[in-house]
């Protein structure tokens, strides 16, 4: 039994983490929404689920290990869209992560330090796209609260169990 829930929270955490950047690219690059440097950077947790996910299936040995890297990765999400939905909301102020020109052209340290001066990006408190009146950042808040609140309580489950 242990197994079988093993493998298939890990296929539900890949088949999330797919779908989410399947949708943020989806609506950045058919309906058109340019994505803001923190909408990039909160993708960056569900890659590496991905990446443990796959490891998880292929590596026996690591399997706890791995479980830990998946729930530290949705925590570090957590921090990224609960940051974003501050700065939406006005309870932060925007940082230099938010005002450097363009996270993915990968400039050069000279180009970095002139987009500083004068950075065009695209601000990461304006929300364009919404689903039932919730902004990305707060869906992704929601959907990485719930996965690592699962993976914990699974994890704790398990270490209680041996």
């Amino acid at each position: 039994m242990y197994k079988f829930l093993n493998n298939n929270l890990i296929a539900v955490f890949f088949s999330v983490s797919i779908l989410v950047l399947f949708s943020a690219f989806f609506i950045e690059y058919v309906l058109g929404y340019e994505a803001c440097n923190l909408c990039l950077l909160g993708r960056l947790p569900y890659f590496f689920i991905i990446l443990f996910s796959l490891f998880f299936f292929f590596m026996k040995k690591f399997k706890k290990i791995i479980l830990t890297l998946i729930f530290m990765s949705f925590v570090s999400s957590i921090f990224i869209s609960f940051y974003h939905y501050g700065i939406e909301q006005g309870f932060f102020n925007e940082t230099l992560v938010c005002q450097i020109k363009a996270l993915n052209q990968g400039l050069t340290p000279g180009e970095l330090l002139q987009g500083f001066e004068n950075s065009k990006s695209k601000s990461c408190k304006d929300v364009n796209f919404k689903i039932f009146g919730l902004s990305l950042a707060t869906i992704n808040l929601f959907i990485s609260l719930i996965l690592s609140i699962i993976t914990l309580k699974y994890i704790l489950k398990n270490e209680k169990n041996k």
